[in-house]
């Protein structure tokens, strides 16, 4: 199955989640898109609350991901690119997800995603000078 139809049936999972619940048939069903280490890792990561949400003035939120050997920017919905609707700053999804094609997203997209939708992410307010200097931080950083 090409990846544009495995990310609908994916929306499809998603919305079918209710916000603040995550049912073991959601589990279940979200096993068949992902390898169990993957899916664990992301729920792990929820749990620890390592997934920061940051509304800037402007409307489309930023997240950041901290996960084991760094902070990772991810933008989960990339409505414009059908062959990777999501982007993770992380080495993993570059190589497993836009290099080999071997999954749908990391675990990092996959914990920003679930955890918007069960509204478990950390969320902070960003004005634009903030989110300015988040940027450049970033850059220096890599």
């Amino acid at each position: 199955m090409q990846t544009p139809e495995l990310y609908r049936l994916f929306e499809i999972v998603l919305a079918s989640i209710h916000p603040g619940e995550l049912s073991d048939e959601a589990i279940e069903q979200l096993s068949h898109f992902f390898p169990d280490t993957l899916l664990l890792s992301a729920l792990d990561l929820i749990d620890r609350e390592c997934v920061i949400k940051y509304l800037p003035p402007w409307g489309r939120p930023h997240f950041h991901v901290l996960g084991s050997t760094g902070t990772y920017t991810v933008y989960p919905s990339l409505p414009l690119a059908p062959h990777a609707p999501a982007f993770c700053s992380c080495p993993a999804f570059s190589y497993a997800v836009l290099i080999s094609g071997s999954q749908l997203m990391c675990k990092h997209v996959l914990a920003a995603r679930l955890a918007e939708r069960l509204a478990r992410c950390v969320e902070r307010q960003i004005t634009s000078n903030d989110f300015a200097s988040l940027l450049a931080r970033q850059q220096a950083s890599m």
